[in-house]
Formats: structure tokens, sequence, C-alpha cells
């Protein structure tokens, strides 16, 4: 299969669906994915987003309609699939009380890999992770980046064609978010195809080349992450504060002056072409907000509108 630009697709669905009962979790989806590219699956919890990667991974049988995977069928080619993906899950799982070396290794043998290859690759594997220095550290006394580092480390193990990444930085702070992006599109450079469920837009935007975005177990938008800004948003945003319980009120006040008002508790959204000229015309209609910020339009902004503020637990 040949994507669009002549890109071989790794991963296509066709109207996917998945059931618990009488629950559908993933409502007839399509989406394709090309070879060495980095592909990102956003939306809020119960969107359907595990589901679909757990039939991706092969992992769980799609209900209804078609995937392909390296154009097998995972109904039937499930082993076979696996054995050409890495699975970087949300938790780490690792062995806490076993070395850095020893969980690479050990993960290495589900593979049947000659123990002379495995212990080429787990060599090159810390290397790559920054750990060849706490290789032989106990896991438990390493920290959250490192480990976030080694479990990645270990689903390469097998070389794979595609790794999937679940919520691959969560809880991590902003040196080590950095690093993991770094080894991310090392990867990318060397062709490995990335899947990469995120809840940070900052993250989606730097990592992927395209995503979509779940709501409801469907997809309501694709693209890529500026033509999804440029598709759904404005260039641009100002955010006004005003006093204590006085944002409702503003909404109509404030609607001449932009594209689309939006009202939050504790400040009103001006999606405008030009926020330092809207700034202005607000200022001249005799309109004076406690404090102001013109900032670019974001890949949150879009996935806001997207799937709403409401929590969702």
């Amino acid at each position: 299969m040949t994507a669009q630009g002549g890109r071989d697709i790794v991963a296509e669905a066709r109207g996917l669906v998945k059931r618990f009962g009488a629950f559908e979790a993933v409502r007839g989806v399509d989406f394709t994915i090309a070879r060495g590219e980095s592909f990102g699956f956003l939306g809020p919890n119960g969107a359907g987003k595990t589901s679909t990667m757990r039939m991706v991974s092969a992992v769980s049988q799609p209900s209804a309609g078609s995937l392909s995977i390296f154009g097998l069928d995972p109904r039937v080619h499930g082993p076979e699939i696996r054995g050409r993906i890495g699975v970087v899950p949300q938790d780490d799982s690792l062995e806490l009380e076993l070395s850095v070396r020893l969980n690479i290794e050990m993960y290495g043998r589900y593979f049947d890999l000659p123990r002379r290859v495995l212990r080429e690759r787990t060599d090159e594997l810390l290397d790559f992770a920054r750990l060849t220095e706490r290789a032989d550290s106990k896991v438990d006394d390493l920290s959250g980046g490192m480990k976030r580092r080694l479990t990645i480390a270990r689903a390469l193990v097998n070389r794979p064609e595609m790794l999937i990444l679940d919520e691959p930085t969560t809880g991590l702070d902003p040196q080590a978010r950095h690093l993991l992006w770094e080894r991310l599109y090392r990867l990318k450079r060397e062709g490995v195809t990335l899947i990469i469920t995120t809840h940070y837009m900052d993250e989606a935007e730097q990592l992927c080349d395209r995503l979509v975005v779940m709501d409801n177990g469907t997809i309501v938008a694709e693209g890529a992450p500026r033509e999804l800004i440029e598709h759904h948003s404005s260039r641009e945003v100002l955010e006004l504060r005003f006093g204590t319980d006085a944002h409702a009120a503003m909404h109509d006040v404030l609607a001449p002056h932009a594209e689309r008002v939006e009202v939050l508790p504790d400040r009103v959204l001006l999606y405008v072409e030009d926020g330092d000229d809207a700034l202005r015309t607000v200022h001249a209609a005799g309109i004076t907000p406690l404090s102001a910020l013109v900032r670019r339009s974001s890949l949150e902004d879009v996935f806001l509108r997207l799937t709403g503020r409401t929590l969702v637990d």
C-alpha cells in the first residue's frame, strides 16, 4: 500500500469499531499512517484513544470494520505484527529490583534474540537512552526521566518498524521532556514510525507530522498541527481579564471586536487575526480590562473547541 506522497502505508483503518458489550468505545473511525511518519491521537479521557491503540498494537481484536498493520490482518497475524512493533505504555512496568541492563536483556529474550546480539543491542540502547553510566544501577534508584528513557529503550530491543507511545512524557520535568523529544526525533530520522497519544498540546505540535482528534469514539478532526490551527482557530488570541464575576457580562460587548469570543470564569478569550490591533479597538471603544495578553493560537485552542472544556473522569 502506498500513501499520498509516495510513502508506504504501515497502518490503515476503515470503519474501525470496538465494542465492550453494549458500549461502543470506537465508532467507525478511518485513518492511515505512513511509514516514517509521526502520527498523534489526541482526545479527552474516554474518547477511544486507548482502545484504538490496543487494536493497532494487535493486542485487542476489532469488533467491526477493517484494520491493516504492515499489510497484515491483526486478527490473523497478531504474533507477527507484535514482533515488528514496540510499545511504550503510559506506566513504566520495569523490574525495580533488577539493574538497568538486565531490564533490557530480559525483555529482549521474549524475541528469542541470541545472547551476543542481545548484549550488543543492550549496549546500543543504553547509549541511545543516555544510561550507559547507570547500566548496573537498580531501576528503583533512577529518576522518573531515567525510568522513562529506559522504558523506551526496552521497547526498541527488537528494532521495531513502528513504536507506539502512550503519554510518553507524563509527569516529567521540562528538561526530561525535551531530552525524550530529542530521542524521538532521532528515531524518526532513522525511519521508525511513531504513533503517540499525549495530553500535552505543545508536545503534539512538536512531535506529530499529522494527528487526529478523537471525541466520544469518533474522529472529529485530522491534519497537520498547523493546518488544524488555521482551520479551527484564528491566528492570534487576545486574553482579557476583568473584575470578579464580570466576565460573562462582557461577551456581547466584546463580540464586535473578534471572530469569536469565549468566556471563561477567570478571563475572556478573543479569537482574532491581530491581537494588538484588536486590543487597540477594545481600548478605543472605552473598554478597559485589568490585564491583557496577546498570544498565537495553539493546538490547545483547537482541542478545547472541538472537545469542550468540561472535565471528563
